[in-house]
């Protein structure tokens, strides 16, 4: 039987089976430089997410590259103090691991000051996957447990630019995707959606610092960032602008009336990263303040942690919109297993759930700690236990 399914494997994927190493994934983002990293070393831009390491991207190494601070125990513990609720699963499990001054939010909270939130999502498909969710998740409970405002932006217009898609193909998707949004439960007296092509001639306030924002950053900055070429349209080069423009408050009057001083937090997937390091860089140059950032890491592939799930490849996402059965199917065709060479290796060491994806998936949507934990231990009886606390140091529990 296990021969037979390494034989599967090998004439679906056209390499042979190995414990540990989901298959390669070779394709890249188009504004990805495939020379711009060794194939032994991590690669993150807003397009492409590519390791070659099974057990996914070294988010430690990341941190010192993107020069961000580390969610420590510490700052979980001050969370929970300044809430008086229990962190949020994914704080207590490090699915969000990095953050940019969410101490100086801290600091305006306890002092009475208000915050917004501000998250979004680039509609390129009809229906959102797993991965879109984890922001929405974390973000519904920041909003819960500090009863602010928050503002969604669905960037169509950027989809538009970077994708084969008609301006009518791009505001159905935000429609589409807004209602799954909806569906994760935002105070709906608090939360703002807005598309870009829609809510830009609308906002006089809005386009006014997308201008501000353009005259303060060189094309040869978001060359640098973004990793722009001469043949990219100019409406790629002045995007990272409106996606910047949200981060400060006086974007939003009817909300925030003309106030410039209200802080923005915005929860977002570490690849989004390059576009808030240019906006927390022009801030202070236009009076604002620099937004400050909780960053997740990625949702993994069916096909493994070497790159996240992506809506352009169906085989590599579950949707929202699957059903039950279409979702057994995929799990049992695709998933990455964390299962050994031989039977007698995996009767003797048991699994390996820190490449094994459904165990991944388990980490960002099983609340109960202990439950998680058993399911770990029953995978892997050799592995020591691991108790998971709100005080407990934040890292992947992956086995």
């Amino acid at each position: 039987m296990l021969l037979s399914l390494k034989m599967s494997y090998k004439a679906a994927m056209g390499e042979d089976y190995k414990a540990g190493c989901p298959p390669g994934n070779p394709t890249a983002g188009s504004n990805s430089n495939p020379n711009a990293a060794k194939a032994n070393e991590d690669f993150v831009d807003p397009w492409t997410v590519r390791t070659s390491s099974a057990k996914g991207i070294d988010y430690d190494k990341l941190i010192v590259q993107f020069g961000s601070s580390k969610i420590d125990k510490e700052l979980i513990n001050r969370i929970e103090k300044a809430t008086g609720q229990r962190p949020h699963r994914f704080l207590r499990r490090g699915i969000f691991f990095s953050h940019r001054d969410m101490n100086q939010v801290l600091d305006a909270y306890e002092n009475k000051k208000p915050f917004y939130l501000y998250t979004g999502r680039g509609p390129s498909s009809e229906a959102m996957h797993l991965g879109h969710l984890v922001p929405f998740i974390f973000t519904k409970w920041l909003q819960d447990v500090f009863n602010v405002p928050l503002v969604i932006q669905m960037s169509d217009d950027e989809k538009y630019l970077w994708k084969d898609l008609t301006l009518e193909q791009a505001y159905s998707y935000t429609v589409e995707n807004a209602k799954d949004i909806i569906a994760c439960g935002f105070d709906i007296n608090k939360t703002f959606i807005f598309s870009d092509l829609e809510f830009m001639g609308q906002s006089p306030g809005f386009y006014k610092n997308v201008v501000k924002i353009q005259k303060h950053v060189t094309f040869n900055q978001v060359k640098g960032i973004f990793g722009f070429t001469d043949s990219d349209c100019i409406g790629k080069i002045s995007f990272p602008a409106v996606q910047a423009a949200p981060s400060f408050s006086n974007s939003f009057p009817k909300i925030f009336r003309d106030r410039r001083d209200i802080q923005c937090l915005i929860p977002c997937a570490i690849d989004q990263d390059p576009y808030f390091r240019m906006t927390r860089d022009v801030a202070p140059r236009i009076g604002h303040p620099k937004p400050a950032l909780l960053h997740s890491t990625f949702f993994p592939a069916l096909q493994g942690a070497q790159t996240k799930m992506s809506a352009s490849d169906p085989n590599s996402s579950i949707f929202l919109t699957d059903t039950a059965k279409q979702i057994k199917s995929k799990v049992n065709k695709h998933a990455f297993s964390g299962g050994r060479d031989t039977v007698e290796e995996h009767r003797q060491f048991g699994g390996n759930c820190e490449v094994d994806v459904s165990f991944m998936y388990l980490t960002f949507f099983l609340e109960d700690d202990d439950r998680l934990e058993q399911i770990r231990q029953v995978s892997n009886p050799a592995l020591p236990p691991i108790h998971m606390s709100p005080t407990a140091q934040p890292g992947p529990v992956y086995c």
